[in-house]
């Protein structure tokens, strides 16, 4: 059988296959360039250097759709808000790898800042005193400037994210995708598998159109092993902000996220509602957590984010009890 790196996706052809680093499953590997001249002695030293500059994080979080549009740098900026919030010694930051459509720096009111060097790397830039953000978004000369890269040039600059910020000591790094199960999803598997990947989030609208893709993107996770924490359905009903009434815009006609998680056998963490003032937010990058606190919105997220906290508790249980059982 041919060899094949520690650090491979799934299905990978092997180093000694004649395929090796050619085959389409091989787009987005790390060790691309490498398998493909015949080298087979040694891999992406990056690797190993992501992994040293990682050690100090405690959670890797993706959060992950098959479909555009159904709020997956909305949810990523909520999430980590409340985590951030909810104990200020707890460290928190973003990471946006959707590379051709930055959001989090207009989303996380951090539009227009810089990137700084220093000798111990990038220095991401501070939303809170313990909510960190890295975009390449911040490396534009402006917010209409269109990124036209093809997946290797994606993949550096995942690489370069990880292996080249000064992260810190961090409780949890959350990385805001984009939609599908393309290039910048398998880099980030590729280059986070040796470090572990706690998981992922799973962001849905409620109809049948959406949960579709969702269903491949949870596809996607088991064949790449990386463990699903659970689903959010986002923008189940509209609430009026005037009248408080509330009213389905996107019908679930087949039950929705919750019948999906229960045939997946995936946890359902909860649904959030359709609010204009969660929108406006966003879009003037403002806090929605402290603009409005007593929202359904703030009221359904403090659920969810409580529900993540008992699984992180157990995935970190179950890690001290896997160290004493090999030690």
């Amino acid at each position: 059988m041919a060899d094949v790196p520690t650090n491979a996706p799934q299905h990978c052809p092997g180093t000694a296959s004649k395929d090796a680093g050619k085959a389409s499953m091989c787009a987005g590997c790390p060790n691309q360039t490498l398998c493909a001249s015949g080298s087979t002695k040694q891999f992406d030293p990056d690797v190993d250097l992501i992994k040293e500059r990682l050690s100090a994080v405690k959670n890797k979080i993706l959060v992950l759709s098959g479909k555009g549009g159904v709020g997956k740098s909305t949810i990523t900026s909520l999430v980590s808000r409340s985590l951030a919030a909810n104990n200020p010694h707890t460290n928190v930051a973003v990471l946006d790898i959707d590379i051709c459509g930055p959001s989090q720096p207009r989303v996380l009111g951090a539009l227009g800042e810089q990137v700084h060097q220093s000798g111990s790397g990038w220095s991401p830039v501070y939303i809170e005193d313990n909510l960190s953000l890295m975009s390449i978004g911040f490396l534009l000369a402006s917010p209409d400037e269109a990124v036209i890269w093809r997946g290797p040039k994606k993949n550096g600059m995942i690489k370069q994210f990880l292996s080249e910020v000064d992260w810190g000591n961090l409780d949890y790094l959350i990385l805001d995708t984009p939609p599908g199960t393309s290039d910048e999803h398998l880099s980030a598997t590729s280059y986070l598998k040796n470090v572990g990947i706690t998981g992922a989030i799973i962001v849905t609208t409620p109809q049948q159109v959406a949960l579709l893709d969702v269903r491949k993107e949870i596809d996607f996770c088991r064949k790449v092993n990386i463990p699903v924490l659970g689903v959010i359905e986002n923008m189940s009903i509209f609430i009026c902000p005037k009248c408080n009434d509330s009213v389905e815009i996107f019908p679930a006609l087949t039950g929705g996220a919750r019948m999906m998680a229960k045939e997946l056998n995936v946890d359902f963490f909860g649904s959030i509602p359709l609010d204009p003032l969660l929108a406006r937010c966003c879009d003037e990058g403002k806090n929605f957590l402290t603009e409005v606190p007593e929202s359904q919105t703030v009221l359904a997220l403090q659920v969810i984010v409580q529900m993540l906290h008992v699984l992180f508790q157990k995935f970190w249980k179950n890690v001290r009890i896997r160290k004493k059982f090999v030690k």
